[in-house]
């Protein structure tokens, strides 16, 4: 039977959760304490996993996961490990019956391909011209870590195959777009005849938001689109949990227009508000922990410990996150406690499960980035039909 998801607090009856790299991958880590710290950190995020594995499973729930041989990964040409596939929501989402993986064309695709190609290989700056190379060649680019989908993400190739085989199978097609910022999970809110779109960054011109609407419009032309100004991930921002009830970060945005009518419940000193220490540290740091022999740099080292001796235990317990994952129109699975949504949740009929994701800060990933949603029941509804016109 086709999958298919209209409306994202639907039952969900089949779902994708996230992999991360197991201990054993960090053996290439010569100081001992920090190649400690990485390997607790890769047991304590596989445990989370299989606790959220095991509470969508007490629902019915079918979980899938990407696939991870760790003795396939090369260090690519960029000197940074690439990620590991923990976030599906970021680069996939099920709209309808049509499901979306995104990518970004890199300006410097011909520069990459270069760096593996054989005197005997033909030019390639394109993807559409990868597309072309005879079969042998594009096999040995992809056993050298080179995809030209997911490449520049730095995301290890192959690890989906089997999840979009199995999507195929179900009769669903699956298109690949080249607008990562918007066409994600992390971005749209499907609800029913409606789709609502964040924003990577917080966008002031409106020649601009004009653009943007002007472009959902063109790729989704059936449904009411609408562009909500989160300045990043939406859900990180932002979860319609059900219909008339929103939970927001204290940020400034104005839900009248777009959700008329429904209460939002705005969290103050919540989600990364709360972590203003870690912020500053992650932008400088530019991902530098993915490079071999950063042991050796004391700056990073430091980096880390600081890290994770403040995060252990925090987080799990004090930061609320509106990151959270909707089984059924009752059940909701949040990574902890927040007394304030807890009360509103008791309001609306619905119960939170808490399923701990304890280094969501280091993985930049909450609940909902680690799962994606490949199908539930029902069909599509239209909830704003006295506000909103085509």
């Amino acid at each position: 039977m086709t999958y298919s998801v209209y409306q994202h607090w639907d039952p969900l009856r089949v779902c994708v959760v996230g992999r991360s790299y197991p201990p054993e991958f960090y053996s290439w880590i010569q100081v001992p304490h920090v190649r400690a710290l990485f390997e607790k950190i890769a047991q304590e995020t596989e445990e989370d996993y299989q606790a959220l594995v095991n509470k969508l499973e007490s629902f019915g729930v079918t979980v899938l996961r990407p696939d991870l041989d760790i003795d396939r990964i090369i260090l690519p040409p960029t000197g940074k490990w690439p990620s590991p596939p923990m976030t599906p929501r970021d680069y996939t989402v099920m709209i309808g019956e049509d499901f979306y993986e995104s990518y970004t064309e890199p300006a410097n695709f011909k520069q990459y391909y270069e760096t593996i190609r054989d005197s005997s290989w033909p030019d390639c700056s394109t993807r559409e011209e990868f597309d072309q190379l005879p079969s042998h060649i594009k096999a040995e680019c992809l056993a050298h870590g080179f995809d030209p989908r997911v490449a520049f993400q730095h995301i290890i190739p192959g690890v989906y195959d089997k999840i979009y085989q199995h999507i195929k199978a179900q009769g669903n097609s699956i298109n690949h777009v080249n607008e990562q910022s918007m066409i994600n999970g992390a971005m749209v809110a499907r609800i029913g005849q409606d789709l609502f779109f964040g924003t990577d960054r917080y966008i002031q011109s409106q020649d601009e938001f004009a653009a943007n609407q002007q472009l959902i419009n063109s790729r989704f032309p059936t449904t009411r689109n609408h562009i909500v100004n989160t300045g990043g991930h939406a859900d990180g921002t932002y979860c319609p949990v059900c219909p008339g009830l929103i939970i927001s970060r204290n940020e400034p945005i104005d839900y009248t227009d777009t959700f008329p009518g429904w209460e939002v419940i705005y969290l103050t000193n919540q989600s990364w508000d709360a972590m203003p220490e870690f912020r500053k540290i992650k932008n400088q740091n530019g991902g530098r922990w993915w490079i071999p022999g950063f042991e050796k740099d004391s700056a990073v080292v430091e980096t880390v410990e600081t890290w994770l001796d403040h995060w252990v235990g925090y987080i799990a317990e004090s930061v609320f996150d509106v990151n959270m994952l909707i089984v059924d129109p009752k059940n909701v699975i949040v990574s902890n406690y927040n007394q304030q949504v807890f009360d509103a949740f008791d309001r609306y009929g619905i119960t939170a499960h808490i399923v701990p994701f304890r280094h969501r800060y280091f993985w930049d990933g909450g609940i909902h980035c680690i799962t994606s949603d490949l199908d539930r029941e029902g069909q599509q509804q239209d909830f704003f039909k006295d506000h909103h016109e085509l």
